[in-house]
């Protein structure tokens, strides 16, 4: 504490007013150089570097980082004591740290409260062990912490060892959240691969980071790895009873955009649902439907179940209607000018061009089936369809052709003493 005070006491002294400029021009050109490459790159949502603003991002307390440890290496050479700059290393470094896990956990899992209270705990970790180097509290509590420990078998595990690996075990799952991130969304913007097989390679690339990451914090932590063969055992068995259909689906997924059977922007029907697919995760499918509704299906069931796809092979789909006109007409002339009147609907295809079939002789009137192809189901079916009954309508008022109405013919029954009575002329 003796040591906090004098270095306080020659912080806050008139000898340090040369370090307080010189630090304010660290601050100064590091939000400048953060200013000038956010107009020099293109920004995403959610960018580690960046963030939402120029100094919101973890890019401003890094470059402010290296360019006050740089000039604290200068103090010495120029006849300055380092006296403010060992107090604002310590804080500029807890800025940075929190900064990344923060910026780095929101481009993970956006909007998610239980990661907002992650974000608050690990920021108030970091202030803690920040202020504990600044007082030089911080040997005296690690010794202590090495003092406390517990022994299974030949392997002794301190407080201390605890503490520092799940702190290191953090750090590295969180470096590796932020290279996957940054090599999926490098991944997602590559127009010349499919996008299916961009999700599925930036998905497994995710996984293996994490994965790694995984193994670098166990090690960090003191944990034996060789230790894993059996827990991998006992996984594999809990996977086989317990969590199949969890494993069934997350292999259905890397299945589905293996073969590519499935793609994003594909309209499809799956179990009476309708709609176009708008993602496809490693568990599941998200599938919209034309009224807004969202469906998750699970992607075992996309596997396992029949699924109608109208745009895998080719996008065109294959519309309906049909109309009935008077048995007096001239069926044929009307079929030719009902198939031309579509044909100049928008949406419809002329190649393959409407076609008209006599369908039925029904009882009110010849009936008439008109074919006509679409290119994009995914706007819907019945803006398109309403378009063509109307052109229907209009070429048969052009033509003089009317709509028959249901007509019925009603028999009346007299029974036999009626009749009798009927037939009999009465006598004089």
């Amino acid at each position: 504490m003796n040591e906090l005070q004098a270095l306080l006491g020659r912080a806050f002294s008139a000898e340090a007013l040369a370090e307080w400029a010189l630090l304010l021009g660290c601050l100064v050109l590091g939000a400048l150089l953060s200013w000038a490459l956010s107009r020099a790159v293109t920004r995403r949502e959610n960018s580690v570097l960046f963030g939402r603003s120029v100094l919101d991002g973890a890019l401003f307390p890094l470059l402010a980082l290296a360019l006050a440890f740089g000039t604290s290496r200068l103090l010495p050479v120029w006849g300055l004591a380092p006296a403010l700059f060992r107090l604002a290393l310590p804080l500029l470094v807890s800025l940075a740290v929190i900064r990344v896990i923060a910026r780095v956990l929101t481009a993970a899992w956006p909007n998610s409260a239980p990661i907002r209270l992650v974000e608050r705990i690990g920021s108030w970790v970091v202030w803690l062990g920040a202020v504990l180097w600044v007082t030089g509290l911080l040997p005296i509590i690690l010794d202590e912490l090495d003092g406390i420990g517990w022994k299974f078998g030949a392997v002794k595990l301190t407080l201390r060892n605890i503490i520092e690996g799940g702190l290191t075990a953090a750090l590295v799952l969180v470096l590796a959240l932020w290279v996957s991130a940054a090599i999926e969304s490098r991944l997602l913007q590559r127009e010349s691969m499919d996008l299916s097989m961009r999700k599925i390679a930036a998905n497994s690339i995710r996984a293996l980071l994490l994965f790694v990451g995984l193994l670098f914090a166990l090690s960090a932590a003191g944990i034996d790895l060789t230790a894993l063969g059996v827990l991998g055992g006992a996984l594999g068995v809990g996977i086989g009873f317990g969590l199949q259909k969890l494993a069934a689906n997350y292999v259905s997924g890397f299945v589905i955009l293996a073969e590519r059977s499935l793609r994003i922007g594909d309209m499809v029907k799956v179990d009476g649902f309708e709609g176009r697919v708008t993602d496809i995760k490693t568990r599941y499918t998200v599938i919209r439907s034309l009224g807004g509704k969202e469906a998750i299906v699970p992607n075992e069931m996309l596997i396992t179940q029949r699924v109608e796809n109208s745009s895998l092979a080719d996008p065109r789909v294959l519309l309906s209607t049909v109309v009935q006109v008077d048995y007096d007409c001239d069926v044929e002339n009307v079929m030719k000018a009902l198939a031309a009147a579509v044909v100049d609907v928008p949406r419809v295809l002329s190649e393959p061009g409407p076609a008209v079939q006599l369908s039925r002789f029904a009882d009110s009137g010849i009936e008439l089936t008109l074919f006509f192809w679409i290119m994009d189901p995914e706007n819907g079916a019945g803006g398109v369809k309403s378009d063509v009954n109307l052109a229907i309508w209009r070429a048969l008022k052009r033509l003089g052709v009317e709509i028959p109405y249901p007509q019925q013919v009603q028999r009346q029954h007299r029974s036999a003493t009626e009749a009798r009575e009927t037939s009999t002329p009465e006598r004089a």
